[in-house]
């Protein structure tokens, strides 16, 4: 038995002639790949790297905003980016579980500690300005924000736990869980800046 992981792109097409006519060059199309996991063999290696480099960039992302009291909610929203990112009935359903888990919380965190005198705002990469939140993200109050802060540490560090325990039953994804579980807990990084 095999299974896929289809993910979809955007890439220039043109058209190849046979007959003596000039090719045409044809709009962007979208294409699809698919990374094929043998049975018994946990995950991707592809994949797997994908979503590592996803969270480290979300750390990146969220540290380019230059406001600390943006990164809760920011990386609220990375997290939920990224486990959107993961097909369901993949070997990867129980990292998008605590991906969701993990940023549904540090949303309540920040919504819970919002600055009433400052709005919303959707943020955009200074590098890629296509790069942007796909919403608003909420402002934590500078009066809670250390304890607001430190309670983010402490959800980013359940996930983290949460992932290693599981992988403890299965050899196979204790690699992968390790290292996907270190990528979440670096993001505490930006919490203690």
């Amino acid at each position: 038995m095999l299974k896929s992981i289809a993910k979809t792109l955007t890439a220039g097409v043109s058209c190849l002639g046979l007959t003596a006519a000039p090719a045409l060059a044809q709009s962007p199309g979208t294409f699809v790949y698919t990374v094929v996991v043998p049975a018994g063999e946990f995950g991707s290696a592809a994949f797997l790297a994908e979503l590592l480099a996803t969270l480290a960039a979300a750390k990146a992302f969220c540290r380019a905003t230059g406001d600390s009291a943006l990164q809760v909610d920011c990386l609220s929203e990375r997290l939920e980016a990224a486990a959107g990112g993961i097909p369901e009935g993949t070997d990867y359903d129980e990292v998008r579980s605590v991906l969701e888990d993990t940023s549904g919380r540090l949303k309540r965190l920040a919504r819970q500690n919002r600055d009433p005198d400052r709005r919303r705002v959707t943020v955009s990469s200074a590098t890629d300005p296509a790069e942007r939140t796909a919403r608003p993200l909420t402002p934590v109050r500078a009066s809670v924000q250390a304890a607001v802060n430190q309670e983010a540490t402490r959800i980013l560090e359940e996930a983290a736990t949460v992932l290693l325990r599981s992988a403890e039953t299965a050899q196979e994804r204790q690699t992968q869980y390790a290292q996907i579980a270190a990528a979440i807990d670096s993001n505490k990084v930006l919490l203690r800046s």
